[in-house]
């Protein structure tokens, strides 16, 4: 199965929670969900948002963006354009 993004929304890979902090390891349900990841897929934009994120893109979005997508066991979230923040170098 596959997902493909309507309109302005894109799919992002969240980048992995850390598991140790100076030798601690952290149990699941107190990690942190990371603020950046990787950007899967996107939408066409709509006909007042042109779509300038692609592929590939490395971005940063807010604490609460997005929705939690389930794909092959793997968690990924969607989300308009507009809750992405930055894109990284």
């Amino acid at each position: 199965m596959t997902i493909k993004p309507l309109a302005d929304r894109v799919l992002v890979r969240p980048a992995q929670a850390e598991e140790k902090v100076g030798g601690i390891i952290i149990p699941d349900t107190a990690k942190e969900k990371p603020q950046h990841g990787s950007v899967i897929a996107v939408g066409g934009g709509t006909k007042d948002e042109e779509m300038v994120l692609k592929a590939g893109d490395e971005v940063l979005y807010g604490k609460y963006a997005g929705t939690e997508v389930e794909l092959d066991g793997e968690k990924l979230l969607i989300m308009r354009q507009s809750d992405v923040l930055a894109v990284v170098d």
